[in-house]
């Protein structure tokens, strides 16, 4: 089970790394946000995550 948890953890970082270099500090704000809103069952805050994911997916097309 060990290992289970260290290849989640390789990818979790990883996919970090990949939205803070395709959409910087804002998108791993709004990452941040919808995923401890989700844990915390918060929809406020889950959705305000999401929020800030989609203006930046949607910025470059406005």
């Amino acid at each position: 089970m060990p290992a289970l948890a260290l290849v989640s953890a390789i990818f979790v970082v990883g996919f970090e790394e990949l939205v803070q270099w395709k959409y910087g500090a804002m998108g791993v704000i709004g990452l941040l946000m919808l995923t401890v809103g989700i844990k915390a069952k918060n929809p406020t805050l889950s959705s305000a995550g999401a929020v800030v994911l989609a203006v930046l997916l949607a910025g470059p097309a406005l």
